[in-house]
């Protein structure tokens, strides 16, 4: 009796082990059926200094999944003080093409190393897509590289923003910035506009030089400074003074102190309700992640509260957000035949993914010293928010001729 029981229980123990083996055997071909069959490469900055590019890619891992775990997307992240350590940047952004089924780079924002780094990926694997967010670089070296280049739209936003501040009542415009930062051609250039444009507006330009968050200060010593002067400069140029800042980091203590003493602003750098105002107004938006249109009702009725409305602005989805996620999702689309890397509207379309109901404007750069149009480098804009009023018509604006053709003149 105890013999058969043994032999009972050793066919049950061996027909469990079968069992249990096709199930994994089952689980391991169906996992490795939904493997992606190709990897994108999504290079962002961190949670300090580009928080809202960062989520962009966090949202394509949530619908693509993570290339390690056999979704798509690879996600890394270049050091904050990307200026110092620009050869660690390069060879971390082209160490993804050793991967042999990464078939598109994508960098939001593009910061200096960015161009040598697609330059040594297309020696190596010429069939991976390159596609830079928001180039830190001049525009003719990041387009001899890339099949595709986006900014925010410099050139339009340089008249747009003094246009918007002058409907909100603004009477003197003063624009936050620091000498790296001026020579880039993308910031330099639209500091020129924006100067030209209270010239023909009728604001009074002012610019004010504050410590650049990479340099010995660090982050912490450039904050401080804005918190330290905002009020000083409210108090010199007067509560009708909308004020400007180049640097995402430089943002939450300029509207902080904006709230607090007066002042107005119409849109950051790089437009989103989260670039510096939930920690300018210390709001939780944990529950609302994703939700821009929730993130926005939040948002607008906090500032609303603090006095703000009618003098505090932005765009109702996140710039940095959407161009990370936005070139992701064109990239896909690319690879897998169903858009052209040249196609204007394909990539419209993927931006609307991430930003439905917005208008958004631009056009190709051209350059202002040859005349000469690019075509893989587009500009683009969204219509601005104002918190307690609404849209202001910002992409139905004609911007005078003459803008496109200011030089360029290096700091």
């Amino acid at each position: 009796m105890k013999r058969h029981l043994l032999v009972l229980i050793g066919v049950l123990l061996s027909l469990t082990i079968v069992l249990s083996s096709c199930q994994k055997k089952t689980e391991t071909t169906a996992a490795e059926g939904k493997k992606a069959s190709f990897h994108i490469g999504v290079v962002t900055g961190t949670v300090s200094q580009s928080e809202d590019d960062l989520r962009g890619a966090e949202e394509l891992i949530r619908r693509y999944g993570k290339a390690s775990e056999g979704g798509m997307i690879q996600h890394i992240t270049y050091p904050d003080n990307f200026m110092e350590q620009q050869e660690t940047t390069i060879t971390q952004m082209v160490a993804l093409a050793d991967d042999p089924l990464m078939k598109a780079v994508v960098v939001n924002q593009s910061v200096p190393g960015t161009a040598e780094a697609f330059k040594r990926i297309r020696e190596k694997r010429p069939d991976i897509l390159l596609l830079a967010g928001e180039p830190h670089e001049d525009p003719l070296v990041i387009e001899a590289v890339a099949d595709l280049a986006i900014n925010s739209d410099f050139i339009s936003r340089g008249y747009t923003i003094i246009w918007a501040a002058k409907q909100m009542g603004a009477k003197t415009f003063v624009h936050i910035s620091f000498p790296r930062h001026m020579s880039y051609e993308s910031l330099g250039l639209r500091r020129q506009i924006m100067e030209e444009a209270c010239k023909d507006l009728g604001l009074k330009f002012v610019f004010e030089t504050a410590p650049d968050p990479l340099s010995d200060v660090g982050q912490a010593g450039a904050q401080q400074f804005i918190l330290e002067k905002t009020p000083q400069w409210i108090q010199k140029y007067g509560k009708e003074t909308a004020f400007f800042c180049t640097n995402d980091a430089h943002t939450e203590p300029l509207l902080k102190q904006l709230l607090a003493y007066g002042g107005m602003f119409v849109e950051a750098d790089l437009p989103s309700p989260l670039m510096g105002y939930p920690g300018a107004l210390g709001i939780d938006l944990s529950a609302e992640a994703g939700n821009f249109p929730a993130i926005l009702k939040k948002v607008e009725e906090a500032v609303v509260a603090k006095g703000g409305a009618g003098r505090f602005g932005t765009w109702a989805y996140s710039y940095g957000f959407t161009v990370t996620a936005g070139l992701g999702e064109f990239a896909k689309r690319v690879i897998e035949g169903t858009a052209q890397k040249d196609d204007t509207k394909a990539l419209y379309d993927s931006f609307a993914v991430f930003t439905p109901g917005a208008k958004w404007n631009g056009g190709n750069y051209i350059d202002a010293n040859t005349g000469v149009r690019a075509k893989n480098h587009l500009l683009v804009y969204m219509d601005t928010y104002i918190f307690g009023k609404g849209y202001l018509p910002t992409t139905e604006q004609k911007v005078p001729e003459k803008y496109y053709n200011i030089k360029f003149q290096k700091q």
